[in-house]
C-alpha cells in the first residue's frame, strides 16, 4: 500500500496559491484517474482509496491520496493519521510540496532526506519520528514575485499568468513521477 500527500492550506482563499501546488497536483491526477475525494474528519485530511499498479509484475495495490485539512505547517499530522490507520511505512509515502528555492516548474524527487528547511516537511518528519519517506519538490521560484513581497507572501500569492500557461505540462510531469512512485 502506498500513500501520497499533497500539502496545501485548506480553504477556497488558498485555491492556486504557490503553497497549494501539492494540493493542486492530486486534483490533477485524481480528476486523470476517475476518482473522487471523500472525507475522515478523525484523520484530518479528505482522502481518496484507489487502485495502483506495482512492481513489473503490475499487481494492483491500494493507494490512498489525501489532502490534510490542517494548516501547512501542521500537515504531518494527517499523514501520521493516515500512516497509523493504514499501517504504511514511511518507504511508502510520497509527499508533494512547493520550493520557491527551486526554479518555477523544476522537479525535485528524493527517496529519502531532510526539510530543506520546508515547514510541511518538518511537521512530517516531526510527526512520523522518520525522514524516511519520499518527497517531491516543485519549484514555484519567481525571483520578480519574490523581491517584491517577501517570503511569506510569496507562498500565498497566486501564479502569474505565464506561469498558468505552464501549469498543465507540469501538473502532467508530477501525475508521471507519482505513477513512477506507485510503480
Amino acid at each position: 500500500m502506498k500513500l501520497v500527500v499533497g500539502l496545501g492550506n485548506p480553504g477556497d482563499r488558498f485555491n492556486f496559491t504557490r503553497h497549494n501546488l501539492g494540493f493542486l497536483a492530486l486534483d490533477f491526477y485524481l480528476k486523470r484517474c476517475g476518482g473522487s475525494w471523500s472525507e475522515k474528519p478523525r484523520l484530518n485530511a479528505i482522502f481518496c482509496e484507489m487502485e495502483g499498479k506495482s512492481g513489473a509484475s503490475g499487481v494492483s495495490e491500494k493507494v490512498v491520496l489525501i489532502k490534510p485539512q490542517d494548516f501547512y505547517n501542521l500537515s504531518g499530522v494527517a499523514v501520521a493519521n493516515y500512516a497509523r490507520y493504514y499501517k504504511i511505512a514511511p518507504s511508502d509515502i510520497l509527499v508533494i510540496c512547493d520550493n520557491f528555492d527551486l526554479e518555477f516548474g523544476k522537479l525535485r524527487f528524493r527517496s529519502l532526506g531532510s526539510s530543506g528547511g520546508n515547514n510541511g516537511l518538518k511537521s512530517v518528519d516531526k510527526e512520523l519520528g522518520s525522514t524516511e519517506y519520499a518527497r517531491l519538490r516543485v519549484g514555484t521560484g519567481n525571483k520578480e514575485v519574490f523581491d517584491r513581497v517577501g517570503a511569506v507572501d510569496f507562498v500565498l500569492s497566486r501564479f502569474t499568468p505565464e506561469e498558468k500557461e505552464r501549469l498543465p505540462e507540469i501538473l502532467r510531469e508530477i501525475s508521471g513521477k507519482i505513477d513512477e512512485f506507485i510503480s
